[in-house]
């Protein structure tokens, strides 16, 4: 009998003790990598573009000068040429749906009175550069450039750079280059990898520094961007990509595979996992996810994947489901059920959240407009995806009038006394020693 594609795991039968298992994903390989992705960021923090350079030909294959460091407009220009008409068209249209989500999250500065003689609000100020990672290697990702960018750009960042590794001719993928000129990057530099991340953390002669580092990776650009968080603002530790589907027996069983696939083709280390209430559809999905792989020019990576951090899980109640997908936090969910309304109001932890049957993942990716650059490895207990917010400053504002200080005096006077500060006591007593 040939075996399943997926592991089939009944959580009535589950060793409670070995609960924490099925939650695991490839976040937690980035402890391993930490040790050599370290070195690396030393050696670009200690040498520069040299040491970029180094890496580039080591991981990449490249061999290039300074000069080629940072892709020429010229370049840019001739990548449109690369690309059929509709490739270009459809990446405009992406980028215009994605500015049109992200202008509706855009903070408003605001000043109002609160009390007579107190006056309190907050401004919006954009940060001044970002670095963007997009990743190469397997595959290309020109999407995940705009969902980077287009929300630092629409916040007002004065300069975005981006960083992406470099086909093995030298070359960045057209698409690449076409998205960060759709979505008005200042500056392309042909590096990637922990290598990118350093430069970008720490700046070089070529590569400048930047304010903020957003953008997804593998577990090496997670790692570097654990270990340069002290030195610069990062946005979350986006790994791997990853689907839960909760789905029951009124799901489509080949819509469902077709999702799980979709997800396990990213990367080797992606993770895509089914929680339902019927066990028949569990096996029926199962063979379509078979029959699937056999035909997939990328076989390879989606087996890959699926025996790694792909899985099904059979639950006895929705409760259960529910609770489930809750501990797991995935980055991606999918909600194919009845009733799914009554569904979404109990879950708490998802970084995006796509509802029935005809809202695949793979629609939002590339064309809904909410970015996908999303928290992996469980961080959506604690945050969503990229968004507008994660590229401003919202300082806050406070104007007394002598009246409203008079006001607050003796508040702000008994708290400071209770936390032995007596000269914040007296620099508010001051402002009323003729009185």
């Amino acid at each position: 009998m040939e075996s399943l594609p997926l592991e089939i795991v009944r959580l009535e039968s589950y060793p409670k003790r070995y609960y924490g298992r099925l939650l695991r994903r490839s976040e937690s390989d980035v402890a391993g990598v930490v040790p050599e992705v370290s070195k690396i960021v030393s050696d670009v923090r200690n040498r520069g573009d040299i040491a970029v350079l180094e890496y580039t030909e080591k991981f990449d294959g490249v061999r290039l000068g300074k000069e080629r460091l940072r892709v020429s407009e010229e370049e840019i220009q001739r990548a449109y040429g690369g690309l059929k008409s509709d490739v270009v068209s459809a990446i405009k249209a992406a980028a215009k749906a994605i500015e049109k989500y992200h202008r509706r999250q855009s903070p408003k500065g605001w000043f109002e009175e609160i009390g007579p003689g107190v006056k309190v609000g907050q401004i919006v100020r954009p940060l001044e550069s970002v670095g963007v990672y997009a990743p190469g290697g397997l595959a290309q990702y020109p999407s995940s450039v705009l969902m980077s960018a287009i929300p630092a750009r629409v916040a007002g960042v004065e300069k975005i750079i981006l960083c992406t590794p470099p086909r093995r001719d030298g070359s960045v993928n057209p698409a690449t280059l076409v998205a960060a000129d759709v979505a008005r990057v200042d500056e392309i530099y042909r590096v990637g990898g922990a290598q990118a991340i350093a430069a970008m953390a720490f700046g070089t002669r070529t590569i400048p520094k930047v304010d903020k580092i957003v953008g997804p990776g593998n577990v090496y650009v997670v790692a570097a961007k654990k270990i340069v968080a002290p030195e610069v603002e990062i946005d979350f530790f986006a790994g791997p990509s990853e689907v839960l589907i909760l789905a029951d027996s009124s799901a489509d069983p080949e819509m469902v595979a077709a999702d799980l696939v979709a997800q396990a083709e990213h990367d080797p280390q992606a993770a895509a996992v089914l929680v339902t209430t019927s066990e028949k559809l569990a096996l029926e999905v199962c063979r379509h996810v078979r029959l699937m792989i056999r035909d997939s020019p990328r076989r390879r990576v989606i087996s890959g994947s699926l025996g790694r951090y792909g899985r099904v899980v059979v639950v006895e109640s929705m409760e259960e489901a529910v609770k489930f997908v809750n501990d797991y936090a995935p980055e991606h969910l999918q909600l194919m059920v009845r009733g799914s309304g009554k569904v979404l109001g109990k879950i708490k932890n998802a970084g995006a959240i796509f509802i029935g049957t005809y809202t695949p993942v793979a629609a939002g990716d590339f064309a809904v407009g909410p970015s996908h650059v999303l928290p992996t490895g469980g961080v959506a207990r604690r945050r969503a995806g990229l968004s507008v917010l994660d590229f401003v400053r919202m300082p806050s504002v406070q104007r007394l009038t002598k009246r409203g200080l008079k006001r607050l005096a003796k508040v702000a006077e008994k708290l400071a006394e209770v936390e032995g500060l007596p000269a914040h006591a007296r620099s508010i007593r001051e402002r009323f020693r003729e009185e």
